[in-house]
């Protein structure tokens, strides 16, 4: 019996993974801060004839990943999958930020996902077949003033994750970067976003990205939606002046 590990599980795309990868009949390790939202969400995936276990960890705390990674070694649980979607944004001027929450957006979005893959991939290796995605953004693309920070640390995960799929190709252990764009979930009211002409643009479901991102699990960088996909690959054709000054404007 293995697991897929999801972090941030509680909400969003991670609950959307959970969902999806219960239906597939995959026993599942869920991590989230609201360990109430959990063991709801644990009971109702139960249906499925899956196993679900429910870990409470704070990723935005330095000592929260080796926690997390210490139960899931002390419980024995061997691992298919690891889902790094812990994550958050927040929008304003890097100045008028708090430091702390953006020290804690480095923590969760950038420490705590590599210290997690570093730490669970021997147990991966062990398991033919096994995956790991790493959820970043179309913000990963380019650099995004109001939201500098944010886009910084996506912009590492894509990179961190394309160089991890090329170091682990034929080992069993596939590396795949999820890059959405505006999706609805809990992420746009967390980050202050909603009244940005990026969310009022219009946004893709969280099933469908997630559904996208499962299909395309063994490719190195998937971007769903039509629409997020000619804007990434427009954007390569853009000098970086005019990206970052779009995305600026789109945070608007």
């Amino acid at each position: 019996m293995s697991y897929v590990v999801i972090t941030g599980a509680s909400a969003g795309i991670g609950e959307g993974f959970a969902r999806a990868l219960a239906a597939e009949k995959q026993n599942l390790i869920l991590v989230a801060r609201r360990e109430e939202r959990l063991n709801s969400l644990a009971a109702e995936l139960k249906q499925h004839g899956i196993e679900a276990i429910v870990l409470k960890a704070d990723l935005a705390d330095p000592a929260g990943a080796d926690a997390l990674a210490r139960q899931i070694s002390d419980g024995g649980w061997a691992l298919s999958g690891l889902i790094n979607n812990a994550g958050f944004g927040d929008r304003g001027a890097f100045a008028d930020l708090g430091l702390e929450r953006q020290l804690s957006m480095i923590q969760v979005n950038i420490t705590s996902l590599v210290s997690l893959s570093w730490q669970l991939l021997p147990a991966l290796r062990k398991q033919p077949g096994s995956f790991v995605i790493n959820v970043a953004s179309t913000a990963a693309f380019q650099a995004g003033p109001n939201m500098a920070i944010y886009y910084a640390t996506k912009a590492f995960v894509l990179s961190f994750s394309e160089a991890l799929h090329e170091e682990l190709k034929g080992s069993g252990v596939a590396v795949s970067t999820l890059c959405p764009g505006a999706t609805d979930s809990e992420f746009a009211q967390e980050a202050h976003m909603t009244d940005t002409k990026l969310f009022k643009a219009g946004t893709m479901t969280v099933e469908t990205v997630v559904k996208t991102s499962l299909a395309q699990r063994r490719k190195a960088i998937v971007i769903p939606g039509l629409r997020n996909r000619l804007m990434v690959w427009s954007g390569k054709l853009s000098p970086r002046a005019v990206t970052r000054q779009l995305a600026g404007w789109l945070q608007a």
